[in-house]
């Protein structure tokens, strides 16, 4: 499947309305939508802009980023395909050096791990909250990809709709091998985000954008 064989983007969003305030994309996780993600911007800082996208495949009700072979296991071809749908949107918004961070829940930390690993100079930074890295999906996963990037990660101890194995695999390859400037946390709380989380991951994103300058 194509990118232009997806729908036109729906996007919800809040905070900054300035064009020039560094982009905060939220990504919601496998059979939700934009809505359900949005809400986290109340906890954020209130300098970025906020924008909830919808992922493109219709699934329960909801929405997915991509075909699965299984939970965690993106099927390549169909995250290539959303992708480039996702960056043509993008690319439309953020131009000009326009500051850009990924936050992804779940399916949507999945989306923003093979965003982030097949360009990860396009973005500023990138949060992985209670979900796997794309790992055998067709994106490069070597050492030092992500190499100087600010990745915030977020994990559950309790957590039982991700696989374990992919958990501890993104866990040990952000925190490690890839490069990145990695801050990771793990809390005993199931797959949501938990309190402690969202407070460290407000403090990480503030630490990443700025409100641009006064004419």
């Amino acid at each position: 499947m194509s990118a232009g064989a997806f729908p036109e983007p729906v996007v919800v969003t809040a905070g900054s309305t300035d064009p020039r305030a560094p982009l905060v994309v939220l990504l919601h996780g496998r059979g939700a939508d934009e809505h359900s993600i949005l809400g986290l911007a109340r906890a954020l800082p209130p300098g970025p802009a906020y924008a909830a996208v919808r992922a493109p495949i219709a699934e329960g009700g909801g929405f997915a980023w991509f075909a699965n072979r299984g939970i965690g296991r993106p099927v390549a071809e169909s995250l290539r395909a959303t992708m480039d749908w996702f960056r043509t949107w993008l690319d439309a918004v953020a131009t000009d050096g326009r500051p850009v961070v990924l936050i992804g829940f779940s399916g949507g930390a999945a989306f923003a791990g093979g965003l982030i690993l097949v360009d990860p100079e396009r973005f500023t930074g990138a949060a992985v909250l209670y979900g796997t890295l794309p790992f055998d999906a067709g994106v490069p996963t070597g050492p030092g990809r992500l190499a100087g990037l600010p990745v915030f990660v977020a994990q559950g101890t309790e957590d039982t709709v991700v696989p374990r194995e992919l958990l501890d695999r993104t866990w040990t390859y952000l925190d490690g091998e890839s490069g990145a400037l990695c801050t990771a946390r793990r809390d005993a709380v199931g797959h949501d985000v938990g309190p402690a989380a969202l407070e460290h991951l407000a403090e990480w994103l503030s630490e990443r954008v700025a409100l641009p300058a006064a004419d």
